[in-house]
C-alpha cells in the first residue's frame, strides 16, 4: 500500500486533526489504495497573528503551504501535498454598519504549481469581541479567552465553538476548509473538464 505524506503548516492539534478527519472523508477518492500520514511543521504565515481581511487570511494560508514546499525541496522531504491553514477576521462595511466575520481558510498545493483555496463559511463576531480584536488589536486567541472566561480556547473548541455553542468547533471549520480546498484534487476530472470548456469558450 502506497504511503502519502501530507505536510501541514502547523503543529496545533485542532489543525492536524482537521486534516486527518478531512482525509478520512475524501482520501479514497484522492488515491484509492493509499495510506495517508500527516507531518505537522510550524511555519510562518507572513501575516499578522489575527488577519483582519479575507485577502490576508488567504495570503497567510498560501504562504504557509509555500513555506512547506520550500522546506521539502531543501531537505528532500517525501511530502506529496502541502496544507496551509489560516483563521482570521473578515471586516465588511455595509450600509454604514460594520460586520466582523470569523473565517478559516485552507490552501492546498501538490508543489507543482497546482493549488486551490477552500473556506469554512463564516460566523459573526459579537460587537464587544470585534472591538477588542479589530479596534484594540488584541489577538483573537487572547480576546476569546477573556470574552468566554477560559484559557487555551484556540487549542480546544476555538472561537467557533464559543460562538456556536460547539455546533461548529475550530477543528470542524478547518476540516470543511480542507475538504473544499482539496476538491479540485480529489474531483479532478470535473475541474479539468470545466477548465477545458472555459479555455475553448
Amino acid at each position: 500500500m502506497e504511503k502519502i505524506i501530507v505536510a501541514v503548516g502547523s503543529t496545533r492539534r485542532p489543525k492536524l486533526n482537521a486534516v486527518t478527519e478531512a482525509l478520512a472523508v475524501f482520501g479514497p477518492s484522492l488515491h484509492g489504495n493509499a495510506l495517508f500520514d500527516i507531518a505537522g511543521v510550524e511555519v510562518p504565515s507572513g501575516v499578522r497573528h489575527t488577519p483582519l481581511s479575507r485577502e490576508d487570511i488567504m495570503t497567510g494560508a498560501r504562504q504557509r503551504a509555500e513555506a512547506l514546499v520550500r522546506i521539502a525541496r531543501e531537505k528532500n522531504e517525501p511530502w506529496k501535498f502541502f496544507v496551509g491553514l489560516e483563521g482570521g477576521v473578515d471586516v465588511i462595511h455595509r450600509n454604514g454598519e460594520r460586520y466582523a466575520f470569523l473565517e478559516n481558510w485552507a490552501y492546498i498545493t501538490d508543489g507543482s504549481g497546482h493549488g486551490a483555496f477552500g473556506q469554512s463559511g463564516a460566523v459573526l463576531l459579537p460587537e464587544r469581541l470585534a472591538k477588542r480584536v479589530v479596534d484594540d488589536g488584541v489577538e483573537l486567541s487572547e480576546a476569546i479567552d477573556a470574552f468566554a472566561g477560559g484559557r487555551g480556547i484556540r487549542d480546544a473548541q476555538g472561537a467557533w465553538g464559543v460562538l456556536t455553542r460547539n455546533a461548529i468547533t475550530r477543528q470542524d471549520a478547518f476540516r470543511i476548509a480542507v475538504i473544499n480546498a482539496f476538491a479540485p484534487f480529489f474531483n479532478r476530472a470535473l475541474y479539468v473538464t470545466a477548465e477545458a470548456k472555459d479555455v475553448g469558450a
